[in-house]
């Protein structure tokens, strides 16, 4: 069985992590082929949204340990360099809104992953934990640049530096995810988030992301010059006509995602 499950559905791509007997966390296998499958959701112009997942009681655990020690052990930097690294910088630049669907506990790296995600949900009782302090790690995967952005500083260096739990409830209280389902609802309810997001404007949404991203490190008369570039763009898509008119004509809109 693959490490790392797909399938599209309604223009959704389902991306599952698949390590369940080791709470889906990441080998080098794992982390390789969630990248080709976040590369073949960039590609494909039938798919209008990602939903990523994990299997059985965990979303992910982090790195595999085993994977750093013995004979052939992958040291920290490629570990990095060629896993961690390249899989939030694709979510961040996937030009295509990414649903990250906890529904268990999302630990370390596991966690990281998720916050840098557009939409994070969870069920009631998933839970987040940063790990790293408890073998003497510092966060990666972009978590020193997410959380704090997240949830404010203090907070986030508390997390970090004391390894807390964060359960599903707090974590919607700080601002750290968008909602939280009841663990019986929750693959409906957070498939259908993803689904909403697939049948809206995919290029306006991509806009949107480009300027969230855009935001983080300028002043705000350079983020102003971005939305105007942004809007521009925006405005002069098939899907910004569709909604005009639609609007005008007292209909639903169908947007094609052009």
């Amino acid at each position: 069985m693959s490490s790392v499950l797909f399938e599209v559905k309604n223009n959704v791509a389902v991306i599952t992590l698949n390590r369940p007997e080791k709470f889906n966390s990441f080998n080098r296998e794992m982390a390789l082929l969630l990248q080709q499958k976040l590369d073949e959701c960039a590609s494909d112009e039938n798919i209008r949204a990602v939903y990523l997942t994990g299997n059985g009681k965990a979303f992910c655990a982090g790195q595999d340990l085993a994977e750093l020690t013995g004979e052939n052990a992958i040291g920290i930097d490629k570990i990095l360099s060629e896993h961690y690294n390249p899989i939030v910088s694709r979510i961040r630049l996937l030009e295509k809104p990414v649903i990250a669907a906890i529904n268990g506990v999302a630990a370390g790296a596991g966690a990281n992953i998720a916050l840098c995600c557009d939409v994070v949900v969870s069920t009631a009782s998933a839970s987040f934990i940063q790990a790293f302090s408890k073998i003497g790690l510092i966060p990666d995967s972009g978590g020193t640049y997410f959380l704090p952005r997240l949830i404010g500083f203090q907070k986030a260096s508390a997390l970090m530096m004391l390894g807390d739990k964060v359960n599903a409830d707090e974590a919607e209280k700080i601002g750290m995810l968008y909602k939280v389902f009841a663990d019986e609802e929750f693959t409906t309810a957070s498939f259908a988030i993803a689904a909403t997001l697939a049948a809206m404007p995919t290029q306006g949404l991509a806009f949107t992301k480009q300027a969230l991203n855009n935001s983080m490190n300028v002043s705000f008369e350079t983020q102003l010059l971005k939305e105007d570039e942004l809007q521009r763009k925006a405005a002069a898509t098939e899907d910004y006509n569709e909604g005009v008119n639609s609007f005008l004509e007292k209909r639903k809109p169908i947007f094609k995602g052009r």
